[in-house]
């Protein structure tokens, strides 16, 4: 008896493991609305997380005025340039957005329209790659205004956790 108790413990052990890896992570929706985040999101034991560190947008107009919003463009423009840059970085680690279960923008307001802040611009870039029409893996997501950032014209940076199945 002393020598089946152990056998029947790793047996079981052997058997649940896979079960335990094989859970996916869950995304749980605002209740009562369609905005494009998730409220919550659950990482099951067996997933890695991969911290991407934050990214801000490409030149889209060399030729502006060196400082100048014109060089990345506008909320919209640097918002895409953003995400594209994050889904590039993903996918050379095999990842995708989809993968995507925490994002942080940071976002500035715009200096040339007295440092109002373009929330809508930012939505419309986002859900250029999250919700309908996209893919509908929505992570949690903070969005915070932000005096400022390292370089001036840019409007966003955006910094996300993924999971590694």
């Amino acid at each position: 008896m002393t020598r089946v108790l152990p056998a029947l413990l790793a047996f079981c052990v052997a058997a649940l493991l896979p079960l335990a890896h094989a859970q996916q992570v869950q995304r749980h929706a605002i209740p009562n609305s369609n905005f494009p985040i998730a409220a919550a999101v659950e990482v099951p034991p067996g997933h890695t997380l991969v911290l991407l560190s934050g990214k801000t947008p490409p030149v889209a107009n060399p030729s502006a005025p060196k400082g100048s919003v014109a060089v990345y463009g506008d909320m919209e423009t640097q918002t895409i340039g953003v995400l594209k840059r994050i889904q590039e970085q993903l996918q050379a680690l095999h990842l995708d957005l989809g993968d995507v279960v925490q994002m942080r923008a940071y976002l500035v307001g715009n200096p040339e329209q007295g440092d109002a802040l373009d929330f809508d611009g930012f939505m419309r870039g986002y859900t250029k790659f999250f919700g309908p029409g996209a893919q509908t893996k929505l992570p949690a997501r903070t969005a915070l205004k932000i005096a400022g950032l390292a370089t001036p014209g840019m409007l966003i940076e955006i910094e996300v956790t993924a999971v590694r199945p």
